[in-house]
């Protein structure tokens, strides 16, 4: 189990990776060498990433995808998904669906022009497209070190 200054310490690395390890240190208490022990032994961190703005690069369409195929074409689905560039996250899923993709594409045509190429390839049983208009709240678990001591009451 974390203990309470490893929760504190990962959520001040969910607000800003890239902070230095002395900083880290003044913000938590914790002395930097074991900050740095803790990161070069930390098995919970799995990738470092930067959140994009899609829309400023150009790419104004997104879309989540729950998807069912036929039971011979479920793995064939989900590896033509896996490779496909405009798949920003894909998710195996169950209650009716076997894959929840989050698409991005720069425009509603390319993205509908996907979705036709997936009914053509595969037998698509069940399929629910949704349209993203707008960021309310993402990637904000564990993401406020004052609130630690909540989460861990619970």
């Amino acid at each position: 189990m974390f203990k309470k200054k490893d929760l504190i310490l990962t959520a001040h690395l969910r607000v800003n990776s890239r902070e230095s390890l002395t900083k880290l240190s003044r913000m938590t208490g914790v002395p930097v060498s074991t900050i740095f022990d803790r990161l070069k032994t930390n098995d919970i961190i799995v990738k470092n990433t930067a959140l994009l703005d899609f829309a400023k690069l150009g790419y104004g369409a997104r879309a989540t995808i729950l998807l069912r195929a036929k039971k011979g074409e479920k793995d064939q689905l989900g590896a033509f998904l896996a490779k496909s560039l405009n798949i920003n996250s894909l998710y195996k899923i169950n209650n009716g669906f076997h894959y929840l993709a989050e698409c991005i594409f720069r425009d509603v045509k390319e993205l509908e022009n996907f979705i036709d190429s997936i009914d053509e390839k595969f037998s698509i049983r069940s399929k629910e497209v949704h349209y993203i208009i707008d960021d309310i709240k993402r990637e904000e678990f564990l993401s406020q070190p004052d609130l630690i001591d909540l989460l861990s009451a619970s």
